[in-house]
């Protein structure tokens, strides 16, 4: 969830209830200065002090999540300095640390390494193009990866063509041997846990 969305609690609330995981979703600044990140985003004009207050807001707006990753933060994930002040306050919280990978130059799982911390990144973004033959591709890259490597961890947004094609792909996955599993296990498998 965006630490700004409405009705968070509720939301967090009922997303628990229903078995998910929950991870806030940082607004940090793009390399693109005409889109907004939103209110309380995390930008490379901060001091440490003002990052750390921010991400503290973030963190207090509702409870019940493993971890933070990054939206948008094309910029902000590239800055070692503020994505160190990040992963510092993250390992205090035994939260881990998920990069959407906005930027291929993010520093984030670099550092998240570093400290020793749990983190994971994604390897598929399902709904860059909104139509469902794009969503389709997507997963079908999804699956490939996940006969090579064990697992794949795809991203997306709610849009109505995610969610149409996710609805008719879910039915038939676990006959073609896929199984939906937290990202916590994933996270969990990487670290020999």
């Amino acid at each position: 969830f965006l630490p700004y969305a409405r009705n968070l609690r509720k939301l967090a609330k009922e997303g628990r209830a229903a078995g998910h995981e929950l991870i806030i979703h940082m607004n940090m600044e793009p390399k693109d200065h005409d889109i907004d990140p939103g209110p309380n985003a995390l930008l490379t004009s901060m001091d440490p002090m003002e990052i750390r207050e921010r991400l503290l807001w973030a963190l207090n707006q509702f409870d019940g999540y493993i971890g933070v990753s990054n939206h948008m933060g094309s910029r902000f994930t590239e800055w070692p300095n503020g994505m160190e002040v990040v992963i510092r306050a993250l390992k205090r919280r035994g939260l881990l640390y998920f990069d959407s990978l906005t930027s291929t130059k993010s520093v984030g799982l670099t550092l998240a390494r570093a400290h020793g911390m749990a983190y994971a990144s994604r390897d598929v973004f399902l709904d860059h193009e909104r139509f469902a033959k794009a969503v389709a591709w997507q997963l079908a890259q999804t699956e490939q990866i996940a006969r090579r490597r064990g697992y794949a961890i795809a991203i997306g947004h709610p849009y109505d063509v995610t969610f149409d094609v996710l609805e008719n792909w879910l039915p038939d996955a676990e006959a073609r041997g896929f199984v939906m599993v937290p990202l916590s296990t994933i996270v969990r498998r990487q670290r020999g846990e």
